[in-house]
């Protein structure tokens, strides 16, 4: 009878557990069959795959494709601390890690101390030639020690540590045509220069890719529900030339350790078109570690320095007088031996001079002359003459950092500003804006707007993008322009201000300007008495002009024994730079006497 019970109760157990198990059979096969959506869920989150590779940025090239700006394959190097205290050899990692990086390999442990992490960064942009040791696996890299193991080369799986695409950005010719160029940051923005100012252009685009992953988190590639490759970024060629630039880069700086000026700064201008084929600053920086320079270093003083110009001014306020007929080149000015008062202030010439021709006013560069041209013309045609040249505004240069210098309406004039604005006080300017006006002149009136960029192209090849010559305006009639010219050109004549750069076989028209800088209200207002500005622009050859250059430096000059300041005046100085570079110019674009270039056309007068 016990027998019976003991096998009922037997039974019954069974039953139960045999119940209890098809219940739970019943349950997982229904969750792996149909499960709730609660539960697949997260499932197939956890499974998902999707990754958005980025596309490279285009690269920047001068006129003659030489590369300035590209993006080089590089790779962060990180680490999962979660799956190295799983599966990895976290002493392995740590020892060839430290040994091949030359980082301490307790650092490195330190990195990896938190076992919750999974992605930890060990090295970032390490370039891929850098790597070669390196060859990514399933779950890690197979890296082969530069040492042999027992004479033999070895290959060791660090489980845990992948590399991960980064491009960087790289400067092939570093420092030159840092100001133009500019740079991009480490998350890709282009923050400064062409880089800044063209990064919707330059900037790739990210593709995406939406797949899932098996168990060992491998991709399954038939599960790939997405694939948009990434895109490259357009590529900019610019105006620049290369050549030209080192050379221009070289004389200024030369000039400001000969002169002991605190900077200098240069542009060369094609006239008839207005493209830019140098402009370089000193203080300059290396663009592959710009974040080490000085904020100042990294300005372009070419566009972005204003200055008071001085007597290369003069150019622009004569040219006007003689096309409106308020002078001609043989009347007589009387420059009142060096030294003339009015409205009780004085104001003198560094060369005292008679009774002069206007002519003379130019090549001799008096201030007494040109303030009493200025003062022929009047207040009001004064300041729309020199307005029409674009003072007080942005030329268009397509780089950002473009200031638009000062320079205020009649209204606001004093007694004496009329006489000080013709020799080139109480006007604020940029370098650019000065060249281009002296440009304007040598292209029979045509004021040019200055380009930077040539043209922006597609990774195939379709051209996005071509910037044209085009013009900003006539300020000056074709006629004056050529009689300005003639005067321009005595002005590197014997006897001249700007003799220091005259061109053997050329005839070469410009003018020299010496400011004194001005003082700030903080400290008194007024000029500096020691303190100038110093510069020449011109153009060549006279008669058929096919480029513009100008040289600026910032408070050149030396002391003598009594502390009289020499050796600080625009010819003295910039002069010399000027026929430096024009003589590398005029052979490297191969630039006749006549300036028979056969690309160059007239413009419709």
């Amino acid at each position: 009878m016990a027998e019976v019970r003991h096998k009922g109760r037997i039974a019954l157990l069974a039953a139960a557990i045999l119940i209890v198990f098809t219940g739970i059979s019943v349950r997982l096969a229904f969750l792996h069959l149909k499960p709730e959506e609660w539960v697949r869920e997260p499932i197939e989150e956890g499974r998902m795959m999707e990754s958005k590779p980025a596309g490279n940025r285009g690269r920047i090239v001068d006129r003659n494709g030489e590369i300035l700006a590209m993006d080089l394959s590089s790779y962060h190097v990180y680490a999962d601390p979660k799956y190295i205290a799983g599966y990895g050899d976290i002493d392995a990692v740590c020892k060839y890690l430290a040994l091949e990086f030359h980082v301490p390999e307790g650092e490195i442990r330190d990195m990896l101390s938190d076992p919750t992490r999974q992605y930890v960064r060990i090295k970032t942009y390490v370039p891929g030639n850098q790597l070669k040791r390196f060859k990514s696996k399933d779950y890690g890299v197979m890296y082969t020690p530069a040492r042999l193991v027992n004479g033999v080369e070895t290959n060791i799986y660090l489980r845990g540590v992948k590399l991960e695409e980064a491009p960087e950005r790289n400067y092939p010719k570093g420092a030159l045509m840092a100001h133009v160029v500019g740079f991009s940051n480490r998350e890709g923005v282009g923050s400064a220069g062409v880089e800044q100012r063209m990064d919707d252009y330059l900037r790739g685009k990210e593709g995406l890719r939406v797949s899932k992953k098996d168990g060992r988190r491998r991709e399954i590639y038939s599960t790939r529900t997405v694939d948009i490759a990434p895109e490259d970024g357009a590529n900019v060629t610019l105006t620049l030339d290369q050549q030209l630039q080192y050379v221009v880069e070289k004389s200024i700086e030369k000039m400001c350790a000969d002169f002991h000026a605190k900077a200098g700064w240069a542009i060369v201008q094609q006239v008839r078109t207005g493209e830019i084929l140098a402009m370089a600053s000193f203080p300059t920086y290396d663009l592959n570690r710009y974040g080490s320079a000085p904020v100042e270093w990294r300005r372009n003083r070419a566009i972005s320095f204003n200055y008071e110009p001085g007597s290369t001014m003069k150019a622009g306020v004569v040219a006007a007088a003689l096309d409106h007929g308020i002078v001609k080149e043989n009347d007589m000015i009387d420059c009142e031996n060096g030294y003339w008062v009015y409205g009780g202030k004085s104001l003198r010439d560094s060369h005292g001079m008679g009774v002069v021709s206007v002519a003379d006013v130019i090549k001799h560069s008096s201030n007494i002359g040109t303030a009493k041209i200025a003062m022929q013309m009047g207040e009001q045609l004064l300041y729309d003459s020199l307005k029409s040249y674009h003072f007080g505004e942005h030329l268009g240069l397509d780089i950002p950092g473009e200031e638009t210098g000062i320079f205020y309406s009649p209204k606001t004039w004093s007694k004496i500003s009329i006489t000080r604005i013709g020799m080139g006080q109480e006007i604020s300017v940029t370098a650019l804006q000065v060249l281009s006006m002296m440009d304007a002149i040598a292209y029979n009136g045509v004021q040019m707007k200055p380009m930077i960029i040539k043209k922006v192209t597609a990774p195939d090849g379709t051209v996005l993008e071509e910037n044209q010559p085009e013009e900003l305006g006539r300020p000056l009639s074709p006629s004056a322009a050529r009689r300005m010219r003639k005067l321009l050109a005595r002005v590197t004549e014997e006897g001249g201000t700007g003799t220091e750069a005259a061109v053997e076989g050329f005839a070469v028209g410009g003018k020299t300007g010496t400011a004194q800088k001005i003082r700030p209200a903080s400290e008194g207002g007024g000029y500096y008495e020691k303190n100038f500005t110093s510069s020449f622009v011109g153009f060549l050859p006279v008669d058929n002009p096919e480029i513009g250059i100008i040289v600026v430096a910032d408070d050149p000059g030396e002391y003598n024994e009594s502390g009289r300041k020499i050796k600080y005046f625009g010819g003295t100085v910039c002069g010399p730079v000027f026929k430096e570079i024009a003589e590398f110019a005029v052979r490297y674009l191969r630039i006749s006497p006549e300036g028979n270039r056969v690309y160059v056309a007239e413009p419709e007068l």
